[in-house]
């Protein structure tokens, strides 16, 4: 991380001057009771935003919307539900998520077309509308209410996911939701950023994109890609300065300091996926070019032969070097050196003699590396993921029942 890039401790998503938000329970979540389960961002007016979007082709409704109401590069607010995805629920479900929007906008003071929606939870059924309402009129937006707001936004996530950084003279805050449904074609499941800077629409839209491909695109739980996906990114300005764009002096430094969030929030996802007792990190060297490195990455770290090998503190390297070589990169087996548990397995095409019980035991930490050189360019990825455990598929054979 660059030196000038700083973590503030406690930090989230509304330490960025401008931002407020806040959450109420209004019954969404039905297996939970009193859980927060509605939840408002705003700037409290049109500034800047970006946001990144889902490429599945059942795209939930808020998704719909909510890209169609971006296109002009400002928002106001994001009104968000967790419990109900509103996905698949035709004509009727847009409706919803359009009343949802304009409810929000006339509690805060808004314009309709400045709200958009952000819904997580079970496919295919309605929002429950009443609720929405009565939870809406309940809300309250402060610039204090930024850690509600990230609970707000959890379904099976064991913990909120929170993220602030300081650059220069700005501050981006973050906050994330995502435990399973996780292998992002775009984005990530929910994310909200948001940035005291004053960014150019169309420059915010770009890094917007750069980040998440170096981050929540390099991220895989489960395999699977969500209706609902969603990366947002807001900037109010009120840091003042120049505006930032792809000109600017500032620009590369704002890149990284996004990045640095992105990646934060990715990381604490994979940390914390569904069953997961420890996360994967693969880093893959030595490709002909970046995206051969992020394609080795991203297959080793979604492999679940990989994953229930971590799980059982197997160290089969065998599973890690297959699920390289089905990854379509450019790969020569006899240049390739891989390490994991603190050893070198494998090394210019032939096996290395290891201690298995070391390496066993090594592999039983919070965190496992594996690093792949595949001495071929100077290309460099990494991805994150999680073992693959009993209780993953408890929690999924038991979702809706």
């Amino acid at each position: 991380m660059n030196d000038a890039i700083k973590i503030i401790p406690s930090g989230g998503v509304t330490s960025p001057k401008g931002f407020c938000a806040g959450a109420v329970a209004a019954g969404i979540k039905k297996k939970v009771a009193g859980a927060l389960d509605l939840a408002i961002l705003s700037a409290g007016k049109p500034v800047p935003a970006a946001g990144v979007f889902t490429r599945n082709v059942f795209r939930a409704a808020p998704v719909i919307l909510s890209e169609k109401r971006l296109e002009r590069g400002r928002i106001a607010a994001v009104i968000v539900n967790s419990g109900c995805a509103n996905a698949s629920t035709g004509e009727a479900g847009y409706r919803d998520a359009e009343v949802m929007a304009m409810m929000a906008a006339r509690r805060f003071g808004l314009e309709p077309e400045d709200v958009i929606v952000a819904s997580t939870g079970v496919i295919g059924q309605r929002l429950p509308m009443e609720k929405i309402e009565d939870g809406i009129k309940r809300l309250n937006c402060t610039p204090e209410g930024g850690k509600d707001f990230a609970r707000a936004i959890m379904t099976t996530d064991t913990a909120p996911k929170e993220i602030a950084v300081s650059a220069d003279n700005f501050i981006l805050g973050g906050c994330a939701k995502g435990s399973g449904m996780i292998h992002p074609d775009m984005a990530t499941m929910l994310a909200f950023i948001t940035t005291d800077a004053a960014v150019d629409a169309i420059f915010l839209k770009q890094v917007l994109k750069n980040a998440s491909d170096a981050s929540f695109n390099m991220l895989t739980i489960d395999g699977d890609t969500s209706t609902n996906d969603m990366a947002l990114v807001m900037a109010s300005g009120a840091a003042g300065g120049d505006i930032i764009t792809a000109s600017s002096a500032k620009a590369e430094l704002f890149q990284q300091a996004l990045t640095t969030v992105c990646i934060e929030l990715a990381k604490m996802i994979a940390k914390d996926g569904e069953g997961a007792t420890r996360r994967i990190e693969v880093i893959v060297k030595g490709a002909t070019c970046l995206e051969d490195a992020r394609k080795v990455a991203r297959t080793i770290a979604g492999s679940s032969l990989v994953k229930t090998a971590i799980h059982g503190t197997d160290p089969n390297w065998g599973r890690i070097m297959a699920a390289a070589g089905r990854s379509g990169a450019y790969i020569e087996p006899e240049k390739a050196t891989l390490e994991m548990g603190g050893a070198c397995l494998f090394r210019h095409g032939v096996p290395q003699p290891f201690n298995r019980v070391e390496i066993s035991n090594n592999l039983c930490r919070d965190e496992v590396f594996i690093i792949l050189d595949l001495g071929l360019g100077n290309s460099q990825a990494t991805a994150w993921g999680c073992d693959l455990t009993k209780e993953y598929v408890t929690i999924n054979a038991d979702y809706t029942t």
